[in-house]
């Protein structure tokens, strides 16, 4: 892309070299995230303060495909090995990387899509290339193998899958606990409910706009999955009423930026005393809470974006392993040359399930 909403246009560059401790990936698939066309078209005007890669600019936040070579420092990760490349970079040697905290770095980038400071335009000096391109170089520890019976193109989900995953360990999910999953019938919900199903929780509720669409969610898991359709009552009432009269443990909050505060606030009363909110969808603005019910309740209410390469590592052995699944996705894939008239067709899909991806 060479200017802020303009079209994306192939062109040939030499193949990068990987460096000492990088990899150099053949991509065979590249997710869309359904926030691309606005990023491309209005980011310097919504989010100035988070900057794009230097024009032009190759974008692609969700790669997989194959190691083609490996720089001279890189043990272990050989050519031919299947893999996903994490796009969350850091810098490795400040404070917050050195004590094991790599997305609080002072440089965090998503690579192929936006920074989050103004370090990250170093960051982009140094992995230009996104995954909408045949090759591109990424770290070794960005690097997550993936085992023969997940595909490129479910790979090339494991951007908002992870993304779940990372909230639901924050949120202390599991076999004992039951979570709300508020917006689950989306692209970030779904992997959300899938990641449950897969970590043992024994009851998902889940609200979403589109009663369809809730519909085709709950019975991936009937007996596991409840779900409530926004606008139609009290979501912290139904929860309780679900739950025997108790909040949930766990609520992660996957609307978008867009939505109404009061379903974000209504979601956040499901939670009983000691109950956790986990925020990865990104409501916007300033939004009203009373911090003195958090605090006599001793509820937590956390921030999370993205995902450690671990985690994704976890989601691939556990895709490898059968207990998560995602032969319930659809995948719509499009050679590179269609980029642009699939990122504009987004918007028309089957919620969560459809999954878009670029094939370089």
């Amino acid at each position: 892309m060479h200017e802020v909403g303009g079209p994306l246009v192939i062109e040939e560059l030499p193949v990068p070299e990987p460096r000492a401790h990088d990899v150099l990936v053949r991509v065979r698939a590249c997710g869309i995230v359904p926030n691309l066309g606005n990023v491309l078209a209005k980011w310097p005007t919504w989010y100035p303060e988070l900057p794009l890669p230097p024009f032009p600019a190759s974008f692609g936040l969700d790669p997989a495909g194959d190691i083609a070579a490996v720089g001279p420092l890189v043990r272990r990760l050989e050519p031919g090995k299947r893999v996903y490349v994490n796009p969350a970079r850091s810098c490795g040697n400040c404070a917050r990387c050195r004590r094991g905290d790599p997305i609080a770095c002072t440089s965090f980038t998503f690579n192929g899509y936006f920074g989050f400071t103004p370090h990250s335009l170093e960051t982009f000096a140094d992995y230009p290339y996104g995954g909408m391109s045949e090759f591109m170089t990424a770290p070794a520890d960005a690097i997550v193998t993936l085992p023969d019976s997940v595909s490129y193109e479910q790979a090339a989900r494991f951007g908002y899958i992870g993304t779940a995953y990372s909230a639901l360990r924050k949120a202390e999910a599991g076999p004992a606990t039951t979570v709300l999953i508020n917006g689950g019938s989306g692209t970030l919900g779904l992997g959300g409910v899938l990641c449950a199903l897969a970590m043992g929780v024994p009851r998902i509720l889940c609200t979403g706009r589109d009663a369809k669409l809730l519909a085709d969610v709950k019975a991936l898991a009937p007996r596991r999955i409840e779900v409530f359709p926004i606008g139609t009552g009290s979501i912290a009432a139904w929860a309780k009423q679900a739950n025997g009269g108790e909040g949930v443990d766990a609520v992660v909050d996957c609307l978008g930026p867009g939505a109404d505060h009061a379903t974000f606030l209504d979601a956040m009363r499901a939670m009983r005393r000691g109950g956790r909110l986990v925020n990865v969808g990104a409501v916007a603005g300033d939004v009203p809470i009373e911090v003195h019910w958090l605090m006599d309740n001793n509820m937590r209410l956390i921030g999370s974006v993205w995902f450690t390469t671990a985690e994704g590592q976890d989601l691939a052995d556990m895709a490898g392993s059968g207990v998560l699944d995602l032969s319930v996705l659809e995948h719509h894939a499009h050679p590179l040359e269609e980029a642009n008239q699939a990122i504009s067709g987004i918007a028309a899909r089957h919620g969560g399930f459809s999954n878009f991806v670029i094939t370089p």
